[in-house]
């Protein structure tokens, strides 16, 4: 028998620490990254959502030769990369910003642009085109929604909720229902608070169980309002603005409580500087269907006033102004 060089020996033990030390665990574990959710911006043509999209980063992201209604979907990220568009074909071109005008849904599947804004350090919007714009195909939006993780859809209050949206929102709300906000747009255009309180009492009755929450918002007050305490929250903004930075934080997997071993990131707000030193708001958890989570709280009415019939296309409710 051949005798082991004592060489043999040393690379033997070698191979077998290295196996010991592959399999024992790290005691300093890396976490894993943890994934930006996409939230896409939805609603009929003309419901809001650009202004959704401005008050949510705090600027206007497009040219102001340009509206997302002539554009395939927009997903905005956060940083100052280039701009690029995706053909239908998967392909990748560069795209400078003052070119988005010449950008066509017909051989676009998507736009991606960049901004520096602190909500987009939490989560990537997709601003997409009108469900049920005349000059656009559905497929163009159609494509890109398996994309999103939650929505915020915007419905306009003088016609809230109209037969159209329900139709379309059957379709994606059984994967969604549990990440999506539904907004009231444009509430200060209802002539009476007993008009408001009608309008939502119907819609949250048409839509129990299809949305995580529902507000009613002036989005133009809201942009007003970044500085105006009084306004911000008589807008609306503030009651929604609490429940989706909480929605992204459960989307990302963090404790909603912000204790203990799943330590949240530098925090967030929508909240203008001069409310931060009020009083803080409950805590609201988003039920994503994992144990534990809790349904945030909807917004209820002291009163039950008449019930209203859904608008039909075409309907248009009393309009006026505050």
């Amino acid at each position: 028998m051949t005798d082991t060089h004592p060489d043999e020996f040393a690379m033997i033990g070698a191979a077998l620490a290295a196996v010991n030390d592959a399999t024992r665990p790290d005691p300093h574990p890396v976490p894993a990254p943890v994934k930006k959710p996409s939230i896409a911006l939805m609603g009929e043509f003309s419901a809001g959502k650009s202004t959704l999209s401005n008050l949510l980063i705090g600027q206007n992201p497009l040219p102001v030769k340009v509206t997302a209604t002539q554009l395939p979907p927009v997903r905005i990220s956060h940083g100052s990369g280039q701009a690029w568009r995706e053909d239908r074909a998967g392909v990748i071109h560069p795209l400078e910003i003052d070119q988005l005008c010449e950008v066509s849904p017909t051989d676009t599947r998507l736009v991606q642009i960049f901004a520096e804004a602190e909500l987009l350090t939490l989560c990537d919007l997709i601003d997409m085109p009108g469900i049920s714009d005349p000059n656009m195909d559905a497929g163009v939006w159609q494509d890109v929604i398996g994309q999103a993780d939650g929505v915020i859809w915007c419905t306009h209050a003088t016609q809230a909720w109209r037969q159209s949206e329900a139709a379309v929102w059957e379709e994606h709300s059984e994967r969604l229902a549990k990440t999506s906000i539904l907004l009231l747009t444009r509430c200060d255009k209802l002539l009476t608070e007993g008009d408001r309180e009608r309008v939502l009492k119907r819609v949250r009755r048409e839509t129990e169980g299809l949305f995580a929450a529902s507000f009613p918002i002036s989005l133009t007050r809201a942009v007003e309002g970044r500085d105006d305490p009084v306004l911000w929250g008589a807008s609306g903004a503030e009651a929604f603005s609490l429940h989706f930075i909480e929605l992204l934080y459960a989307l990302q997997g963090h404790d909603p409580q912000g204790a203990g071993s799943d330590p949240r990131p530098a925090s967030v707000s929508l909240t203008p500087s001069c409310l931060a030193a009020q009083p803080e708001y409950d805590e609201v958890v988003v039920d994503t269907g994992e144990e534990n989570s809790v349904r945030p709280q909807r917004v209820t009415l002291e009163r039950a006033p008449r019930r209203a019939t859904r608008p039909v296309d075409g309907e248009t409710r009393r309009l006026g102004q505050f």
